[in-house]
């Protein structure tokens, strides 16, 4: 949002200029049918964003789709906390990115990407837009009731969806004067209130919109989708990365009951591009793939299961097995990059026997987004054109992708949201989108719900990529880092949360920060903080090596090292984790604490962004099993605004990272992803979680709403490993922690 070109006044005066009036409309209503492409009510709009019915029902359009994290319900309070209407009649839709496309960028002026991108929390910058289109809204209102009753607009108050003229008591409903403030062009935006003023936001903490929905089975997601002739399709792609289809004998399963056709997707051997999710075109590219198309999904699927099929297995059969690739990252540690991701001062440092040395190498693994809901969706190829229904993170990428594979342009696609059951990342870039059109305009005419089984949903992930690092520091007499040397390799080229951080910015002064590309086969991409969950678990990891080397409290060790940063944000959290969880209390035998404090989003930039600091108290048994007993979570993302959908996603985050700590890990052999379904890729299970305690009294109350969602992700793995090193004296340098072994005497 930094990169934003209009202010939030002029935003939402661009927005109804855009449509010719006042639209305001939040609904988050579970239709019979899937589509929540604009409604055609006759309900004159306030802007793009926002309608109110003659019902007095506000109806908010959200370009960013439900996926679990709450985000409806929060830009649904959002516009309410300026508008002041009736919460009781507040509904939110999805917003239609053809009519963005259309109408001049109507939801996206200003904020690009960001504005479809379904994969931030319940807190983001956008809401200084939102507060401006309620505010914008209600004054509107007003100012509709004044002509009504001849009166000064300032004379009129407004509440709980009713408009009072104080002198007089006379009251009009908002739905009485909907339609006549949608032709109101104010002379001047109001400016929304300050935080001290809210009545909503960061006061209540209503439920998610979508819960009743949820709890009757109504809420449409992608595999709910039904419609007329629909038929389904169950897909196989190439099981190594890349490959192509050699032959497939189709016949051999024609006449199973219910099988309509087999249809092949090749992308010409064009292999989609490994780590390159900035170009949409190579990222969402196709995997060459069969369908079988039946009257039903488990017919398609009995009919794959046994269709012949031989496959070139192309350049990604090079890689043997899991352990190849590793060592392919770890010889790429010995090499340094051609251009450092940072370099300050001088690490000849390194070199002087004088200083104390701490040395050490880590590595973490693929890892799946293990969603809830399998990929999957529906799409309808005709000569008129393709209409897709499909649970996409990204709508506005998910239009164009549609339009591109199915060769039309873009004004005749028909795009609906569904509801998303788990993304994490996942369903950004339209890959599986594409796929579901590329069979779909294979079998012409009627919907095809294409579906990926769990196995095809693990094996052709878009995964959390493999890292290796190696840090090396020198520390000086009082066991300070004097210089650090980091070097790390990957298949992606993202050293978030490696080369950003307050330690190489700011506390040592000497340092050289490299990453090395490996060219590896298995495709990845966005992963509730890519590339930043790896190498909080490998910063903080060290950090507590040097603390220890220099025999130095790693609570105070860290706060040592942050003092100057300009943010202090990160002491605070910090402090706060730790004196909430008792640091420093005596604990049994074979029982640790580990602390760990990092930061998403903020680029390296003081203030900006999330910081979060954990403490784990950690129960090893003699036998090394690792029991967590209690998560400790300090967080300064600024401002909130809803206490208990910040606190259930900072819950959910830290379930994240710890099981991605603890239990995952994907392998390869002969260039195949081994694990298929839950049986062999474990997920924790409720009598695994530990008691997660989630504290405030860090919020800094810092002119920002940053993200929730991914942050805790990346403090939590380090957190722990840090407290076993502390019960047991064995450092964890790798993961998943399930395959260590911490047995002690």
């Amino acid at each position: 949002m930094d990169s934003a070109v209009l202010t939030r006044r002029n935003f939402i005066v661009s927005s109804s200029v855009a449509v010719g009036g006042l639209a305001l409309t939040i609904t988050l209503e579970a239709d019979s049918a899937p589509a929540t492409a604009i409604r055609n009510s006759g309900t004159p709009e306030l802007s793009a964003w926002l309608l109110v019915g003659a019902d007095d029902t506000v109806t908010v359009r959200e370009p960013m789709v439900e996926e679990g994290n709450g985000i409806a319900t929060q830009a649904a309070m959002t516009i309410a906390e300026e508008l002041r209407c009736d919460w009781s009649k507040v509904r939110v839709e999805f917003a239609s990115p053809l009519r963005d496309a259309k109408e001049g960028n109507v939801y996206s002026k200003g904020m690009g990407f960001e504005a479809f991108f379904s994969g931030r929390s319940t807190n983001t910058a956008r809401n200084h837009m939102l507060l401006q289109a309620g505010a914008s809204a209600r004054e509107r209102l007003k100012a509709a009731a004044a002509a009504v009753w001849k009166v000064p607009a300032s004379s009129i108050e407004a509440e709980n969806s009713l408009l009072t003229h104080k002198p007089s008591g006379r009251t009009l409903r908002y739905g009485q004067v909907g339609a006549a403030a949608a032709r109101v062009k104010l002379q001047q935006e109001p400016q929304p209130k300050p935080q001290s003023e809210w009545t909503l936001l960061g006061k209540a903490s209503p439920g998610k919109l979508t819960l009743p929905q949820i709890v009757n089975g109504s809420l449409v997601y992608g595999m709910d989708v039904r419609l007329p002739n629909m038929v389904y399709a169950a897909l196989r792609q190439s099981p190594v990365h890349g490959g192509r289809i050699k032959s497939v004998n189709a016949d051999a399963v024609r006449a199973m009951p219910g099988v309509l056709a087999v249809v092949t997707v090749d992308n010409g051997g064009a292999a989609p591009k490994p780590g390159d999710y900035t170009d949409m075109s190579g990222f969402s590219a196709t995997q060459a793939g069969v369908a079988v198309i039946a009257e039903h999904y488990w017919q398609a699927h009995r009919a794959l299961e046994v269709l012949p099929v031989e496959w070139d297995d192309g350049p990604g059969a090079y890689w043997r097995d899991t352990e190849q690739m590793e060592q392919a990252l770890l010889a790429a540690l010995d090499q340094p990059a051609a251009k450092p991701l940072k370099q300050s001062g001088d690490i000849g440092m390194l070199n002087r026997k004088s200083n104390k040395i701490v040395e050490a190498t880590y590595l973490t693994p693929y890892s799946e987004h293990a969603c809830m809901e399998p990929l999957n969706g529906t799409a309808c190829v005709s000569d008129s054109g393709v209409e897709v229904w499909h649970p996409s993170q990204h709508p506005a990428l998910g239009l164009q992708a549609a339009a591109q594979e199915a060769g039309v342009p873009i004004d005749k696609v028909a795009f609906h949201s569904t509801y998303i059951g788990g993304a994490f990342g996942r369903r950004i870039f339209a890959n599986d989108m594409r796929m579901v059109v590329a069979v779909a305009k294979k079998f012409p005419g009627r919907p095809v719900h294409v579906i990926w089984s769990r196995e095809e949903t693990t094996r052709q992930g878009r995964y959390r990529a493999m890292v290796a690092a190696r840090l090396k520091a020198a520390l000086d007499d009082r066991g300070v880092p004097l210089a650090l040397l980091g070097r790390a390799s990957s298949s992606d080229q993202d050293g978030t949360g490696l080369d950003d951080t307050p330690y190489v910015l700011g506390a040592i002064p000497n340092v050289r920060i490299d990453l090395n590309t490996v060219p590896l086969h298995l495709l990845t991409g966005p992963y509730r903080g890519p590339a930043y969950n790896s190498f909080a678990f490998v910063t903080e990891t060290f950090i507590d090596e040097c603390a220890y080397t220099a025999g130095v409290d790693p609570l105070d060790y860290r706060l040592k090292l942050l003092a100057s940063w300009p943010d202090p944000g990160w002491v605070k959290c910090l402090r706060e984790a730790a004196t909430q969880a008792g640091w420093g209390k005596s604990l049994p035998r074979g029982w640790g604490q580990g602390i760990a404090v990092a930061n998403w989003g903020g680029d390296g930039k003081p203030q900006a962004g999330t910081t979060i600091a954990v403490v784990a108290t950690v129960e090893v048994k003699p036998g090394g099993t690792i029991k967590v007993h209690q998560l400790d979570l300090a967080f300064d993302c600024g401002r909130i605004m809803n206490h208990d959908a910040v606190l259930t996603e900072l819950q959910g985050g830290a379930l994240f990272g710890y099981n991605m700590a603890f239990n995952e890990r994907l392998t390869v052999k002969d260039g195949r992803v081994v694990e298929g379904n839950f049986d062999d890729y474990p997920i924790a299970r409720i009598a695994d979680v530990p008691k997660i305690n989630v504290h405030f009294g860090a919020l800094s109350g810092h002119d920002r709403f940053s993200e929730i969602g991914e942050p805790p992700v990346g403090p939590i793995g380090p957190a722990i490993g840090n407290a076993v090193f502390k019960a047991t004296g064995k450092r964890i340098r790798s993961t998943p922690f399930r395959n260590q072994q911490l047995d002690w005497a």
